[in-house]
């Protein structure tokens, strides 16, 4: 491939940012970086449009890492850098004499709602309620606004990615510990801290628990999938709209933790209940939702386009 053609990466210096800007030069692409520290950021709107013009490609990963606790400062900055920074984009490409005749921008799975009856795909899914969906759906109607006619727009509703990130660093260390059995809900005290946001929130204005027993789905992907994706969207031009992220077959808590602890050579694993977990978690500055909630997704956009997963097994992927 030419030298010549470049790529825009948003909020490149995470774990998948990282992987996608690594393989895009392995593909030959000039990679134009936008950030906080990067030479462009988003302050300067005359850069951004500068940055995208003539590229060929655009993604944005940005946006503040949900692995914190939702106070009302992270609940707000969680939306605000993920809103804020597709609207720059946006009007950036709307700018851009020569735009991206591609644009991909992160979201999320758990845009779904909890889901324990059957598996969400693009077409039939069931959007959920509450904090995070909030979030996804703000994020989701900034990035589809407006008219681009010559750029062609994907959300990448990306589930739990497995490689060497934070979450499932996380994961592998509690199971080396001895703490890897299934995480299980159960009651707890209600608060306020996933009730709606944006505009439009939706859900209760308390939490409430499912009697899951460890099987909440898990639904997940590994980063080489989530570059073959990108590769792949960027090949089928007939590719718009939202696309789920997610390996074809998705496990549950229980199973994973199992495949985990074998990773790690570690022959028990102490089950958690949620009232183990919250304190815990509030130790951990994160939140019990990330392991608790049943996300249950399939990517039904890229497989009927024939996309082929690199790693479709859990433990492999492990």
């Amino acid at each position: 491939m030419a030298d010549t053609r470049a790529a825009v990466v948003a909020g490149a210096s995470g774990f998948v940012g990282r992987e996608i800007v690594e393989a895009l030069r392995a593909d030959g692409y000039q990679i134009r970086r936008i950030g906080r520290t990067e030479h462009v950021n988003w302050d300067d709107p005359a850069a951004l449009a500068a940055a995208v013009d003539g590229a060929e490609l655009l993604i944005n990963l940005a946006g503040k890492s949900v692995n914190c606790r939702y106070t009302d400062v992270n609940r707000n900055e969680i939306l605000r850098s993920r809103v804020d920074t597709t609207r720059a984009l946006r009007h950036a490409v709307a700018a851009a004499e020569n735009p991206p005749s591609l644009w991909v921008n992160a979201s999320t799975a758990t845009i779904y709602r909890h889901e324990e009856q059957r598996p969400n795909d693009e077409a039939s899914g069931i959007v959920g309620e509450g904090f995070s969906v909030d979030v996804a759906r703000e994020w989701e109607r900034e990035f589809f606004a407006g008219e681009l006619p010559r750029t062609r727009r994907v959300a990448l509703r990306m589930a739990i990615v497995l490689g060497d990130g934070p979450a499932p660093d996380l994961l592998r260390r509690l199971a080396r510990w001895g703490l890897g059995g299934p995480q299980i809900d159960s009651p707890w005290f209600p608060h306020r801290r996933y009730r709606g946001i944006g505009a439009h929130p939706t859900g209760p204005t308390r939490s409430s628990w499912h009697r899951t027993r460890g099987r909440q789905k898990f639904s997940w992907i590994h980063i080489d999938d989530v570059i073959g994706a990108v590769r792949f969207l960027g090949e089928h031009e007939e590719i718009e709209g939202a696309a789920n992220l997610a390996s074809p077959e998705p496990t549950d808590n229980r199973t994973l933790m199992r495949a985990l602890r074998r990773k790690a050579g570690m022959p028990i694993g102490l089950t958690a209940w949620r009232w183990m977990l919250e304190p815990a978690m509030w130790v951990l500055r994160t939140e019990p939702e990330l392991v608790l909630k049943s996300r249950w997704v399939v990517p039904g956009v890229l497989g009927s386009a024939g996309y082929v997963f690199r790693r479709p097994h859990l433990e492999d992927a492990i």
